[in-house]
């Protein structure tokens, strides 16, 4: 499969107390949108292996359902990926999508197999994206998330609470990866709205058991992705905050 087929359609510690999110600001949101059933996506979740890796990053996979056709049904893949990738196409006047495709900070886009172009969107969209320090507490089966004032005239957001899992290998049977196993990493899980933010200091919260669904279970979430953007569900827009923290067994 061309990369450019088209589709049509901080550390957490465990206590009895409080315990904030790792400390320090991501340069970037990325966002790959990726297929086991897309035979050139494996370099780009490679490459996901190593984003995942950074600190300065929240880099997330999002496994789509649009190549499930071709043979392979991805274990992953959720409907509303998808409807994502189309909103962000939406939002920038594109009326196709492609795997594996990375958005930046939720304004640029880059192949998710080039390194150099995603660090050349992480530049570029750096001095306006991840402007608001955004903090996460999980204690008593609970989490928090603290967003501060708008400092600069932005004045709205939606906040998003994604159950992650930060390592999976999946040994493909059928389609155009058959026989391979590739191993998937940061794969957001489901998105939880936690509320709107509206320009003020807020504070949002959610039960850990509130997490699990019937397609994922809380004892495969390790990690916790927070993102705040503009725009809407529909045309997702610019990162105004994010963080990622590690969810341990024992609050599980």
């Amino acid at each position: 499969m061309n990369y450019r087929h088209l589709a049509f359609a901080a550390v957490l510690i465990c206590s009895a107390a409080a315990t904030p999110a790792l400390a320090g600001q991501p340069r970037a949101v990325v966002e790959l949108f990726t297929s086991q059933g897309c035979s050139s996506c494996p370099p780009a979740d490679r490459l996901m292996g190593q984003l995942a890796r950074d600190p300065s990053l929240v880099a997330l996979s999002l496994p789509v359902d649009y190549w499930d056709y071709i043979g392979w049904k991805d274990t992953f893949a959720l409907h509303g990926h998808t409807t994502r990738q189309r909103g962000y196409a939406s939002a920038r006047g594109e009326r196709q999508i492609y795997t594996p495709q990375a958005m930046i900070n939720g304004v640029a886009d880059a192949l998710g197999s080039d390194e150099s172009a995603i660090e050349n969107a992480i530049a570029k969209t750096r001095g306006n994206a991840l402007v608001l320090p955004v903090s996460v507490e999980v204690s008593d089966g609970e989490v928090s998330v603290s967003v501060p004032a708008a400092t600069d005239g932005r004045r709205s957001g939606v906040v998003w609470l994604c159950p992650v899992t930060s390592k999976a290998p999946v040994k493909i049977g059928r389609g155009e990866n058959r026989g391979r196993t590739i191993t998937y990493h940061n794969v957001v899980r489901r998105w939880v709205k936690l509320g709107d933010w509206d320009g003020t200091a807020q504070t949002f919260k959610a039960r850990l058991s509130d997490l699990a669904d019937d397609n994922v279970a809380l004892a495969d979430v390790d990690r916790l992705a927070v993102l705040v953007q503009g725009g809407g569900a529909s045309k997702p827009g610019l990162m105004l905050g994010a963080a990622l923290t590690p969810l341990p067994a024992a609050v599980r």
